[in-house]
């Protein structure tokens, strides 16, 4: 591709409806997401009752406000609120990603492949014209209100979406997934009471064909919904995909964002039908949005940054799920660049941690009741997750230092994991002492090697 096409590219322009329609469903469900979340209890549950948040590497600043947590869920609504009517845009979209971030970053426990999405995705919207059109912004400035678009902001939620599917297909192409079944042979199986689906899920040729069709669909979904022909086909198959996904695993509102989210692939016209049944129903002229004309940035600065930012954003996306190539051992064991890679639900790790304190002074030893500090949903996530048993040590070395006034406590774990079905095998080395070791990035020698191999990306 020569430079004058990208410039022509850069500089092309298409009908805004898709960009505003997408603004409108994404903040709604993100209003849907806050209220569904605090009407469960959520935040009580994660973020006011525990006494230990495991942190994110260099986040550990990120720590929950006590009752004022709250504020921060309502903070979050309301600009999901702001940004389904498209007023004051760009400060909305810019607090709720920064709200959304935090509550993801205050313990790393909840940690999911869409709440990462979500986090990313309303950071791209920062920097595109969702408000140009069909928005309260849009009614009340002449200036902003543009019925066209550049063409790449569009193109740019299509890209993040293709990465998506794609990378989720690729970290598919495994031996565990394809040629095992795993997990979906221990995870099916317990879906027995589904009505219809019950019995099929006991045989174990089904489990292999939902692998198999699993990963032929996330490589193959982003190309049907690029081409006009099999447009519809993919929607088709896209509900499909996430109402079974929604019907056999607990996984929130992620099906519903990922279906309405692939409508930005359809062309402006069932957009602007879409637009105008909202039109219908809110009486609102919508010809007052059409003039046709094409929305340009405030300053030629502000555009060439915002390009700027938004490339700099794709090509971390397109390296950031392989920097896991950068460590030895196999990842699913080690989990050395596993998360914001789009792996998703590919493992199923159980874990088994028993921490040693150690007083060097006296050589007394005793046991830690991890369910003094951690909630049961904590300590199982922590029980096979290396990052989570180096940080639950140096917390326990803190703790028993002020309390038990041991002034140089050493900590030891006696772990072991079973990995997508296969024995349970001893984890940490259990003659470290895990206080010697501070959380980085480095690849992590106190692990045990694996004892089985996993082929695949």
């Amino acid at each position: 591709m020569s430079i004058s096409s990208i410039r022509s590219y850069l500089t092309t322009s298409t009908n805004a409806a898709p960009l505003a329609v997408f603004r409108i469903f994404f903040g709604l469900l993100m209003l849907i997401s806050i209220v569904r979340f605090a009407a469960n209890g959520w935040i009580e549950k994660l973020y006011i009752e525990p006494q230990f948040f495991f942190s994110y590497y260099g986040f550990e600043w990120v720590q929950p406000l006590g009752d004022w947590t709250y504020l921060i869920f309502v903070i979050c609504g309301l600009c999901s609120i702001f940004v389904t009517l498209g007023y004051k845009y760009r400060f909305s979209i810019l607090v709720f990603f920064l709200s959304f971030t935090y509550i993801e970053l205050m313990d790393k426990t909840t940690y999911l492949n869409h709440y990462y999405f979500i986090s990313i995705l309303s950071f791209l919207m920062i920097f595109l014209p969702a408000h140009a059109y069909y928005s309260l912004d849009a009614r009340k400035n002449e200036t902003l209100r543009s019925q066209q678009v550049p063409k790449w902001s569009i193109d740019s939620i299509k890209l993040l979406l293709f990465i998506v599917y794609f990378y989720a297909g690729l970290a598919k192409l495994n031996s565990d997934w394809l040629f095992e079944a795993m997990p979906l042979q221990i995870w099916l199986p317990s879906k027995y009471s589904i009505p219809l689906l019950g019995d099929l899920l006991q045989q174990s040729w089904t489990h292999y064909a939902f692998a198999w069709a699993g990963a032929i669909y996330d490589l193959s979904i982003p190309f049907l919904l690029l081409i006009r022909k099999t447009r519809i086909f993919a929607f088709i198959l896209v509900v499909i995909f996430h109402v079974l996904t929604r019907v056999l695993f607990p996984i929130g509102m992620f099906p519903y964002i990922m279906i309405v989210s692939t409508l930005i692939f359809f062309d402006a016209g069932l957009h602007n039908r879409v637009l105008d049944y909202i039109s219908r129903w809110f009486n609102i002229t919508k010809s007052f949005f059409d003039n046709g004309k094409a929305y340009s940035f405030p300053q030629q600065w502000v555009r060439k940054a915002s390009l700027a930012v938004v490339s700099v954003f794709f090509v971390l996306q397109l390296l950031i799920p392989f920097r896991y190539l950068l460590y030895p051992g196999e990842l699913f064991w080690t989990e050395e660049g596993y998360r914001f890679s789009w792996r998703v639900m590919l493992m199923e790790k159980v874990g088994y941690a028993n921490f040693k304190v150690v007083n060097p002074d006296s050589g007394q030893r005793f046991y830690v009741d991890n369910t003094e500090f951690l909630t049961r949903f904590q300590e199982k996530q922590m029980s096979f997750q290396p990052d989570f048993i180096l940080e639950y040590a140096h917390f326990l070395e803190d703790h028993y230092r002020q309390e038990l006034r041991i002034d140089d406590p050493k900590i030891y774990v006696d772990s072991y994991v079973a990995l997508n079905g296969r024995s349970s095998q001893r984890y940490v080395n259990p003659n470290v002492d895990l206080t010697e070791i501070e959380p980085s990035l480095k690849h992590r020698t106190w692990l045990l090697p694996f004892d089985d191999e996993i082929k695949g990306l």
